[in-house]
């Protein structure tokens, strides 16, 4: 493919030069680019730029593919780079990747730069690109919807990592045809500050909160309803925690942690899982610790949540369920207007190969209380 300068929305793509090479070291040395790239040599030295800049990139156009230096269109200084490689000519696919160095973060480089280099590649022919991200890298997912890509799924161990091991990858798919502008997310960000009534606040679950939702998910009242119904293993509990901000993103389920204001201390959760986009339905799951209980903590997270689901995520049904014996929970759903639909019976599988009931409750917008 031919090596033309490509001028983007405050970016320029352009080939890589001899005086690009200390920016190189620097932007390769840092630790984050290093944290997501693990094919970096570590130190990333000035003969490793040097042989980018002279053999690397000029190798990947040779095999039909574009490295780009990304740069300043006013000073022509080196940002970071985006490039396209693992072309299947027949399929007329390729991967497209990017980096942005430390002194240019902040500013929409890597979006700026993934879609500048989106459009140039449909325009020479290709039709499909394939985008992947690690799945704890919130910030490169973020460049991926605004630059249009959609999610298609995890793709297992498929990245060696350094040190030995193999990592998922999270695919992203944008198509010659697919509609022009950022990919629309099911689920919003919170406001900056969270979600709050001045007693309660909801902020998204991280990384920092195993011990907190290890403890609730352990619980045997929380256990009954899992399925199958046995209590996660820490190592599970700490990916759903480095997941969580991945599954918003992607619009499966917004993970939330529940703190009381007046002690900043966090005692509970709520999960808002979207499990039927096309209808606009969405399943409510909760749980509190037990020293929390009965302070109303949890009446006043719920319907938080419930607010942020009909006025911003627009959607038009909610649900929950329990097991009947599990009162206290449905006492909840019913002082914020949640109605009983009715049992499903047999709905969960129970301990040694049995099936246990589901009392079912629902909650349209104008049922609020």
């Amino acid at each position: 493919m031919e090596r033309q300068v490509i001028e983007g929305d405050g970016v320029r793509l352009r080939p890589y030069r001899d005086d690009d090479v200390a920016d190189l070291v620097a932007g390769c040395d840092d630790p984050l680019v290093r944290q997501f790239l693990d094919g970096l040599p570590s130190p990333y030295t000035e003969a490793d730029a040097r042989w980018w800049v002279g053999e690397g990139a000029p190798a990947v156009w040779a095999n039909g593919g574009m490295a780009y230096a990304v740069a300043d269109p006013d000073s022509d200084r080196f940002l970071g780079a985006v490039g396209v490689d693992r072309l299947v000519p027949m399929r007329r696919q390729a991967e497209i990747g990017y980096w942005v160095a430390p002194w240019a973060r902040g500013r929409g480089v890597a979006t700026a730069a993934t879609r500048a280099l989106t459009g140039h590649a449909f325009a020479s022919g290709l039709v499909r690109l394939e985008l992947f991200t690690r799945e704890e890298n919130v910030a490169s997912q973020r460049v991926a919807l605004a630059a249009g890509y959609r999610h298609e799924g995890v793709r297992r161990a498929a990245s060696p990592q350094r040190g030995g091991g193999r990592r998922d990858s999270i695919a992203w798919v944008r198509l010659a045809d697919d509609p022009p502008g950022p990919t629309h997310r099911l689920l919003p960000d919170l406001p900056p500050n969270g979600l709050t009534d001045g007693v309660v606040a909801l902020r998204p679950t991280g990384a920092d909160d195993v011990d907190l939702m290890h403890r609730l998910h352990t619980l045997p009242e929380v256990v009954a309803n899992r399925v199958p119904p046995e209590p996660p293993g820490r190592a599970e509990t700490e990916r759903r925690c480095r997941r969580a901000a991945s599954s918003w993103l992607i619009g499966t389920v917004a993970d939330l942690v529940v703190v009381d204001v007046a002690t900043g201390e966090a005692g509970g959760g709520l999960a808002l899982r979207y499990d039927e986009p096309l209808t606009g339905q969405a399943m409510l799951g909760a749980s509190m610790l037990p020293d929390w209980r009965g302070r109303g903590l949890l009446t006043r997270a719920v319907r938080l949540v419930v607010d942020w689901a009909f006025d911003t995520v627009g959607v038009a049904r909610l649900w929950a369920g329990c097991r009947p014996e599990n009162v206290a929970p449905q006492r909840v759903l019913e002082k914020v207007g949640f109605r009983r639909e009715g049992v499903q019976r047999g709905r969960l599988p129970g301990p040694e190969g049995t099936r246990v009931d589901s009392v079912i409750y629902a909650l349209l917008p104008t049922d609020r209380s």
